[in-house]
């Protein structure tokens, strides 16, 4: 990022990314900790995770309130301005995956005063692609990285695919075994959070290449066949 005359803007700048890193530093521990919640059937663990959602809302409207304030008071263009409407945007799109960590935990809640089904191994397994997604696009946020920005985005169609496969994993599961009908619905809304936190780490992916580059990726976004449950 080039130097501006007015070094406090330099540092605003550096600052609205500060918030950016720290929360999705906030959203990943929160969803870290929602997998482990159901992995180890932390009830206790789970309701810390629903608690703390509001600390990331926090921060998503001190990012508001401060891209406002820069947009009034510095009037920026081109690559400064690509910079704060991508923060907006970004924390935007934290904010979402915190809530879907949130739907997570609420879940695993429920899910602990249950017997233990095996298909929560399998969402386990699509949970960790997913963290690496969310881990490698933080980063590639901090060092402006935009080749790691397009490998995340060309991971959306594995992760699809693997969340179709658990649906249908878990579709059969239900029939071969009705007694695990109730936990096994709970563990789908659970993969479709967690393809959704997927899909929003593509979203920053997308919005960080248009703001280190200035044009949008090309191509068709990859899909995969996905299962809404919505």
């Amino acid at each position: 990022m080039s130097e501006h005359t007015v070094k406090s803007y330099d540092e605003e700048l550096a600052h609205l990314t500060n918030i950016i890193a720290r929360m999705g530093g906030m959203a990943e521990a929160q969803f870290a900790a929602a997998l482990q919640a159901l992995g180890k059937r932390d009830s206790d663990l789970a309701a810390r995770v629903v608690a703390g959602d509001t600390r990331v809302d926090e921060l998503e409207q001190e990012v508001q309130s401060f891209t406002i304030r820069l947009l009034a008071l510095r009037q920026p263009v081109a690559s400064d301005l690509r910079h704060i409407v991508a923060a907006l945007k970004i924390s935007s799109e934290l904010e979402r995956v915190a809530d879907y960590a949130a739907n997570v935990a609420k879940r695993a809640l429920v899910l602990n005063q249950l017997p233990p089904v095996k298909p929560v191994s399998a969402v386990l397994h699509l949970a960790r692609i997913v963290q690496e997604i969310l881990k490698d696009i933080l980063d590639a946020y901090i060092e402006h990285d935009v080749e790691k920005a397009i490998r995340v985005w060309n991971r959306d169609e594995e992760v699809d695919d693997m969340y179709t496969g658990l649906f249908r994993e878990l579709i059969t599961y239900m029939m071969e075994d009705p007694r695990t009908i109730t936990a096994c619905t709970h563990l789908m809304f659970m993969a479709k959070n967690i393809e959704r936190i997927g899909d929003h780490a593509t979203n920053i992916a997308e919005t960080l290449h248009f703001h280190v580059v200035g044009t949008p990726l090309k191509g068709v976004r990859p899909k995969g066949n996905t299962t809404d449950t919505n």
